[in-house]
């Protein structure tokens, strides 16, 4: 990859960091305000037949944070292998990965037909 491929890859990569750690950081309040809200709250939803549970709603929240942490983890990697320059690169067969699927996917790191 040519610098000026990199340097518009590292721009894309970066952004899209700020964008999960934004994200990241408001499902962290979301998450602070229900807890605070159930301990202020004396209620008993799981019995309730209108919806789902408070249980329910902060497990969702919670596996929806974990997986942000999990783009953050790919996103950093996708960054150290742009600096050692083997980022585009497939790790399974070392190809390079087609740009629209960096385009859609800039923390992947194989192309289609090698992703399991």
């Amino acid at each position: 990859m040519d610098d000026m491929g990199a340097a518009v890859q590292r721009a894309r990569l970066e952004e899209r960091m700020r964008d999960v750690r934004a994200l990241e950081a408001t499902l962290e309040r979301e998450r602070s305000a229900m807890v605070e809200a159930s301990r202020e709250s004396n209620a008993d939803d799981e019995h309730d037949p209108e919806g789902a549970t408070i249980a329910f709603e902060r497990a969702q929240l919670d596996a929806t944070i974990v997986e942000v942490h999990r783009q953050q983890v790919d996103l950093d990697a996708a960054l150290a292998r742009l600096d050692d320059g083997t980022y585009g690169m497939c790790i399974v067969c070392g190809l390079p990965i087609p740009a629209a699927r960096l385009e859609a996917r800039p923390s992947a790191t194989t192309h289609v037909t090698c992703a399991p």
